[in-house]
Formats: C-alpha cells, structure tokens, sequence
C-alpha cells in the first residue's frame, strides 16, 4: 500500500475538499499568518468547503473571514492533492486567482489568524519554511507561470 497513509487504511478514506486564493497586488501576493498546531504558519486565504456552497463562494468566505479582503475569482489556477507527511490527512485543494474588490478595515479575522500580509515572490521564497504546507508556494509558481483555467471548467449541479 505504498503511498497510502493511516487514513487510507482504515477502511474510509476521503480527502478534506479545500479553496485557497492566490491574489496579488503590485508584485505581492495576499497571505495570512496563523496558528497552527505547528505553531505560527503562512498561507494563502484558504479553507474547508463547507456543505451546501460552491467551491467559488467557499473561496470569496474564505478569503474575506481570514484577510477582510472581498475577493473576485477569475481563474482556476490548479487542483494539488497533498497528504500530510503525518499521513493522517490528504487535502485536495482548489487555487483560485482573481482580484481584490475593497479591504474591511475594521472586520475581525477567523480564530487562529493572527495577520494578513503581502509578501513579495523573493519573501514567499525565503520563508518556505514557515509554509503551512508545499501547496503555499507551489500555487505562485503556477501562477508565476501563467496557469490558469476558466472558471466555466467547474460545473456545480443540484
């Protein structure tokens, strides 16, 4: 079962479905600070879906509760599958890019943020370390690269 982690050896496996915003501004690029088991973590705006909401409005929520940023997806960037080295979790994550439409001074951020703040490529770069998780600088440089999928590629179905 090379590959497989505990979770997958239990019998019922599902990966956690999770949207992350990959937003930039004048070179820089929108992440949060947070806590984590880990201790402090950077990462994009990103979350779990939640039942009943698209994958697009999971990204505007998810974007807006950890930042205070209103975000407007444009493109798809890519869809990572990641399963922790711990191997109890695998996260298959939707990377959204778009732009920024106004900033909510005042807005509380989630529990667990402790700041949103624009890091340049080189910051991103240098801090890898402090990275939630691969996925953080991978979504850039896909971006960097110029990745990017319509949004008509989603289809949501009731």
């Amino acid at each position: 079962m090379q590959g497989f982690g505990r979770e997958e050896m239990s019998g019922i496996w599902k990966p956690n479905v999770t949207v992350a915003a990959v937003l930039e501004r004048d070179q820089r690029f929108l992440v949060v600070e947070e806590e984590t088991e880990d201790g402090v973590r950077i990462n994009q705006p990103a979350g779990h879906l939640e039942a009943g909401e698209s994958l697009v409005e999971a990204v505007v929520r998810e974007t807006l509760e950890e930042t205070a940023y209103r975000f407007v997806p444009q493109a798809l960037v890519g869809i990572y599958q990641w399963a922790r080295p711990q191997g109890d979790v695998t996260y298959l994550r939707f990377a959204f890019s778009g732009v920024e439409a106004g900033h909510i001074a005042d807005r509380a951020l989630d529990q667990g943020i402790l700041r949103a703040v624009w890091l340049s490529v080189d910051e991103l770069r240098a801090c890898r370390g402090q990275h939630r998780s691969p996925l953080v600088m991978q979504c850039v440089e896909d971006w960097l690269s110029g990745r990017r999928c319509g949004l008509d590629v989603l289809r949501c179905t009731d």
